[in-house]
C-alpha cells in the first residue's frame, strides 16, 4: 500500500549528516542502543544461571515451596503474590502505551493521567519486591533442617505458637522466674541457628537460661532437598515421624543444624549460588524498575509544566516508555526462570 511505502532520502541527504537515514531521533536509536546492549546483560546473567541449575546434582529450588505468603496473610499462597507483582507491572506497561498514544494526540492531559498510573504501578512493584527480599532474607518459621543421617530437607506445617520464655537461670538483665514475652520468634530462631536451644531450654542474648514455653507444631512435613545417606531426594516424611526428627534437630544444641532465610553465605531455600543469584538478578532488575520510575517522574514534571506540549510532540515521553516496556519485558524471563521453571 501506498501509505506504508518506505521514504526516499537523495544520497545528498543521506550521506551529509544532520538527518537520520531511518527517520529516526538521534534519542531513540541511543535509547535503542542502550537497551540492546542491557539486554546482552540479563542474558549472560540468565544463561549463567541456568548453566549453574543444570550443572547441580542436588534438588534445585522450587517456586511453589519458596515463594508462597502473603503479605500479612497466614498460609500458603504459592506465587500468588509474585503473580500479582507481575500482572502489576503489565498493567504499567499498557498505561505507558496509552501516555504515549495522548502524546502523539497532543493531549497533556491524557499523558500526565497515565504518566501518574505507569508511576504508581512501578512504585508498587519496587516496593513488593522489597517486601520480597525481606521474606526471603528472614525464612520460614521452621527453616531448613539437617536431618541426624546429614540429608538435608525443607519444612512445611503449622508452626505452634510461643508463648514465653520462663527464665530458670539468672543473666545479665532477667532474673529467675521472669517470663519474657517480646521478641520471642526472633530470639528462638536465631538461638536454634546458633545451637543456643538444648532439651527444650534456651540460652538468651543475655546468658540467662529459660524454659521454652511452646505450643506443639502440627501437620509437619519434610521434604528432603539433599541426600545424606537414609533419604532420597524428593522422599516426603510426614506425621509424628516428622515431628520428632525436627524436634531432634531443634534441641540438639549444635550449631547451623537448623538455616533460617538466605545471605550471600547460607541459604534455607537451596544452594548458596541460588540465593546469590536471586540476589543479583531480582537486584539488577529492581534498580531498572526503581531508575525507571525517577526517569517517569521527572518527565511527568515536565509534562505538567508544559515543556513538551511547548515543543510541539511528547517525543520524551515515548523514549522513556521503551525504557519501561524493556524493563517490563526482562521481568517475564525473570520470572520465568526464577519462580516457573
Amino acid at each position: 500500500m501506498a501509505g506504508h511505502a518506505s521514504k526516499e532520502i537523495d544520497s545528498k541527504t543521506l550521506w551529509g549528516g544532520k538527518i537520520s537515514p531511518f527517520s529516526t531521533s538521534y534519542g531513540k536509536l541511543m535509547m535503542w542502543f542502550f537497551l540492546v546492549s542491557d539486554a546482552l546483560t540479563f542474558t549472560g546473567l540468565l544463561i549463567s544461571y541456568g548453566f549453574t541449575r543444570h550443572d547441580y546434582l542436588g534438588s534445585w529450588p522450587i517456586g511453589e515451596e519458596t515463594f508462597h505468603s502473603l503479605p500479612l496473610l497466614e498460609g500458603n499462597y504459592p506465587l500468588i503474590y509474585v503473580a500479582l507483582m507481575t500482572f502489576i507491572l503489565i498493567v504499567s506497561s499498557v498505561t505507558m502505551v496509552l501516555a504515549v498514544e495522548a502524546g502523539h494526540r497532543m493531549d497533556r492531559k491524557g499523558v500526565t493521567k497515565w504518566m501518574i498510573a505507569t508511576i504508581i504501578g512501578g512504585f508498587f512493584f519496587v516496593g513488593s519486591q522489597a517486601w520480597e527480599w525481606s521474606h526471603f532474607i528472614h525464612g520460614s518459621d521452621f527453616g531448613k533442617v539437617e536431618l541426624a543421617d546429614g540429608s538435608l530437607a525443607i519444612v512445611k506445617g503449622n508452626f505452634g505458637e510461643i508463648e514465653s520464655f520462663e527464665v530458670t537461670v539468672a543473666g545479665h538483665h532477667h532474673m529467675v522466674g521472669d517470663k519474657v514475652t517480646e521478641d520471642l520468634k526472633h530470639e528462638y530462631q536465631h538461638a536454634i541457628a546458633d545451637g543456643h536451644l538444648h532439651n527444650g531450654i534456651i540460652t538468651l542474648h543475655d546468658g540467662s537460661k529459660a524454659k521454652v514455653n511452646k505450643m506443639a507444631n502440627s501437620d509437619m512435613t519434610l521434604i528432603v532437598k539433599e541426600f545424606g545417606g537414609d533419604h532420597e531426594i524428593g522422599s516426603e516424611i510426614e506425621g509424628a515421624e516428622a515431628i520428632a526428627m525436627y524436634e531432634e534437630a531443634v534441641n540438639s544444641g549444635e550449631a547451623n543444624r537448623v538455616i533460617y532465610g538466605a545471605n550471600m553465605k547460607q541459604n534455607e531455600y537451596g544452594p548458596q549460588h541460588y540465593g546469590q543469584f536471586f540476589f543479583f538478578i531480582t537486584g539488577f532488575h529492581g534498580f531498572h524498575v526503581f531508575s525507571g520510575v525517577m526517569i517517569n517522574i521527572l518527565i511527568l514534571l515536565g509534562v505538567i509544566k508544559g515543556t513538551y506540549h511547548a515543543r510541539g510532540h511528547y517525543e520524551m515521553v515515548e523514549k522513556t516508555g521503551l525504557y519501561w516496556h524493556f524493563v517490563d519485558l526482562v521481568w517475564v524471563f525473570v520470572f520465568t526462570f526464577f519462580y516457573l521453571v
